[in-house]
């Protein structure tokens, strides 16, 4: 799946990968194999979240990149056209972690520097968990390590969870969220040009009933993942105005790593931290690389 991108004419470059039979699409930018920057042989890959597609680190990938690093970001399953199964089943958490060891095939890649936000970070928890010696380091955004977020039920993290009941029923949940789009007071919710980048690169793309089905998956999730620590050196980055992911579950992270962790609050930001706080998502990135 190795290609050229005739744009930069590198070769190594890739818009896309696949696995058992799915075609995943991909952003891939920064240097290819660069020897300038210690450590910038290892890509770092981007795994976004829900309602989001690649493109939600577009403001922190050119930070990284010009500081020599390549960057690759995937529409992950449900999202990329060419990789949406219809079964809920496809879309548990196992399933989404082999997806990544998959594109870090593609890449060549015996080991990469993983990043997500929101979801991302629950399957780039999963991967390092599963995947420690493919992981050079993890930096999770707002969702802590699955186990932290359960323990952290009874503390105040169920009642920020009360809609991912509405999202276990077909149909209801995909109306309810392409009618509340269609509403002004809706731009609220998320950065700016949230609601229309939603009922655009979501709605429109018909990647919402993919995106909401890995929250249907969780009852085949892997029970075991709730207690495998993660071995490999970890950055977890929480921000205290997050009303989805409670205080509770972010402290929490530090009991399920063995390894080097970094702990960073942003104070007075909200959910979106790739959109709302690039510059300090990317030197987090680059201080855990280092």
């Amino acid at each position: 799946m190795m290609t050229d991108d005739s744009t930069t004419g590198e070769t190594g470059r890739i818009s896309e990968f696949g696995r058992d039979g799915y075609v995943f699409d991909v952003i891939d930018s920064g240097r290819v194999g660069s020897g300038e920057v210690p450590g910038a042989d290892i890509p770092i890959v981007l795994l976004h979240g829900f309602p989001e597609r690649a493109a939600c680190w577009n403001l922190v990938t050119p930070i990284v990149n010009e500081r020599g690093y390549r960057t690759v970001a995937p529409d992950q399953r449900g999202y990329s056209p060419r990789a949406r199964p219809a079964a809920v089943r496809d879309y548990r958490i196992s399933e989404l972690a082999r997806d990544v060891i998959a594109l870090a095939d593609t890449l060549d890649a015996p080991k990469i520097h993983l990043v997500g936000h929101d979801w991302g970070s629950g399957v780039a928890w999963a991967v390092a968990a599963d995947y420690p010696d493919r992981v050079a380091t993890l930096t999770a955004l707002a969702v802590p390590h699955p186990g932290a977020y359960l323990r952290a039920m009874p503390r105040g993290q169920l009642l920020r969870s009360w809609y991912m009941g509405v999202f276990q029923i077909p149909g209801f949940a995909e109306w309810a969220l392409s009618k509340g789009m269609s509403n002004p007071r809706a731009a609220r919710f998320g950065p700016p040009g949230f609601a229309e980048q939603l009922q655009t690169d979501i709605i429109d793309y018909g990647a919402l009933t993919g995106g909401l089905n890995w929250y249907r998956a969780l009852k085949y999730g892997d029970r075991g993942l709730m207690n495998r620590k993660v071995t490999v050196p970890t950055t977890h980055i929480w921000s205290d105005g997050d009303v989805y992911l409670s205080r509770a579950g972010a402290r929490g992270c530090a009991q399920m790593v063995d390894a080097p962790y970094d702990f960073i609050v942003l104070e007075g930001v909200d959910h979106w931290i790739p959109q709302r706080r690039p510059e300090q998502v990317a030197e987090a990135i680059l201080a855990r690389i280092a």
